[in-house]
């Protein structure tokens, strides 16, 4: 993991975003931000699991069947699977430790 302060590359109205192998973020102060950096860890790792390239294929097509569902960009972003892992378990700083493969799978809903 290479943490990068890349702050023209990260969209307006984000913080960072992970790319493997690298995490970059918008601000230097968020390099010390442990829930912030082990949110994009846990990217990281369904990136690793997925391939990398199909994660982001997956990622944009689950973004826009939340965009229709949801009508909001905001609650389309919250909703996709990988976000609501990494949102839900980004507290736990030992959460990669243990964590079992696929588990984005987990925090898939229809609803």
């Amino acid at each position: 993991m290479f943490l990068i302060v890349a702050k023209y590359l990260i969209p307006k109205g984000y913080r960072g975003m992970a790319v493997f192998p690298f995490i970059l973020i918008k601000y230097d102060f968020d390099k010390s931000n442990g829930v912030f950096v082990n949110h994009e860890k846990i990217h990281l790792r369904q990136q690793l699991e997925l391939l990398v390239i199909p994660f982001f294929i997956w990622y944009v097509l689950e973004y826009l069947i939340r965009l229709v569902q949801y009508q909001n960009m905001d609650l389309a972003y919250r909703n996709i699977s990988f976000e609501r892992e990494a949102y839900a378990k980004e507290t736990e700083l030992d959460y990669l430790k243990n964590r079992s493969f696929f588990q984005f799978l987990h925090y898939i809903t229809l609803k």
